[in-house]
């Protein structure tokens, strides 16, 4: 496939405006075009070694859950890894694409496949996802209606404010009167300006009505989930499962006050990779997750939740194989997928 059409069907899979917007996902890295994709390759994160096996296994296209170029690069030199990794696949036609929390957010993503790790289980969002391209612009829409001798001079004055939009005019009778009746977007920042306005004719301020505009949730898609198992299951047992699922030997686990290996697990919030911020004031009798900080386990534990830690990627590597399979389906096999065996987390046990 060309890369520039991979790329769109990429996008397709898992639109990058579902990524959490302090985020760096999409292509990051592109050889010069005309450039055929054969291969694409998956990795957890590129580190140079699975840099190396990409450039062996004659990758055309990396595809990185981890973005490789996080925050900025001010040069491109041999001097820190990252950029040689740069550097690397330029010299060797290898483009680099990463989705990373467009991956979490969808409901065929990273968190669903985590979610089967507990057993049967119903799963909902924990942060819900809107939709990024509602039709609808601003926070909120103004309408008020206005006689022919009104109309111009508010219409000015309202063309000067900033951060309005969608601003239409329409015929409009009230009460057997011919006026016209004004529809516009605006931001919180111009509904204050717009309202100070209006308020100065009181006949224009008594018909003006607000609207909240708010766009739509998408179903099933979003940040971390909220797990409700099918039959309560004792911690020790979620652990084997957790364990088995990620095919780890060990994970970390602390108690929740009042809790025992034996207490029930009936709610289990999860998140993969670090989830403090997304698992954060959630009621459950269990998170998992790769990482969080102290105090917040410290916080979960004081409030009985018990916290299963299996380190940051091995939270997320397992998927690359559910992945690769999904994707095969997705570009009609018109190219040959591979998992690195290079990528492994940092840590160890």
């Amino acid at each position: 496939m060309n890369l520039r059409e991979l790329v769109s069907a990429l996008n397709d899979f898992a639109s990058p405006a579902l990524a959490e917007s302090w985020d760096n996902v999409g292509l990051l890295v592109e050889p010069s075009p005309p450039h055929t994709v054969n291969t694409l390759f998956l990795t957890n994160d590129l580190t140079e070694e699975v840099m190396e096996e990409a450039v062996q296994k004659k990758a055309d296209l990396v595809l990185s859950y981890h973005p490789p170029i996080f925050t900025a690069l001010k040069r491109v030199t041999w001097k820190t890894w990252k950029e040689r990794l740069v550097v690397r696949a330029l010299e060797n036609r290898i483009g680099i694409y990463s989705p990373h929390t467009a991956y979490d957010a969808i409901p065929h993503g990273v968190n669903n496949w985590l979610t089967k790790g507990l057993g049967a289980c119903t799963s909902v969002p924990l942060h819900p996802s809107t939709a990024p391209n509602s039709p609808a612009e601003g926070t909120h829409r103004v309408e008020f209606c206005a006689d022919a001798e009104r109309l111009d001079a508010v219409l000015s004055k309202i063309k000067d404010i900033p951060e309005i939009s969608c601003l239409t005019t329409l015929p409009a009778r009230v009460e057997g009167e011919e006026l016209t009746r004004v529809s516009l977007n605006c931001s919180q920042k111009a509904l204050l300006e717009v309202v100070a306005l209006l308020s100065q004719s009181s006949l224009l301020y008594h018909n003006m009505e607000i609207l909240l505009l708010q766009k739509p949730l998408l179903p099933h898609t979003g940040m971390g989930r909220l797990c409700t198992l099918s039959e309560p299951v004792s911690l020790s047992d979620i652990i084997e499962r957790v364990k088995g699922h990620l095919q780890l030997p060990h994970v970390r686990v602390a108690l929740g006050a009042g809790r025992t290996l034996e207490s029930p697990v009936k709610k289990a919030a999860l998140c993969a990779g670090s989830g403090s911020s997304v698992l954060k004031g959630t009621e459950a009798d269990l998170y998992l997750t790769g990482e969080m900080s102290h105090h917040d386990v410290l916080d979960a534990v004081a409030n009985g939740i018990s916290v299963i830690l299996c380190e940051h990627s091995n939270t997320e590597r397992g998927f690359l194989s559910e992945l690769r399979d999904a994707l095969a389906v997705h570009l009609q096999n018109k190219i040959n997928i591979i998992v690195s065996e290079k990528d492994t987390d940092p840590l160890q046990v």
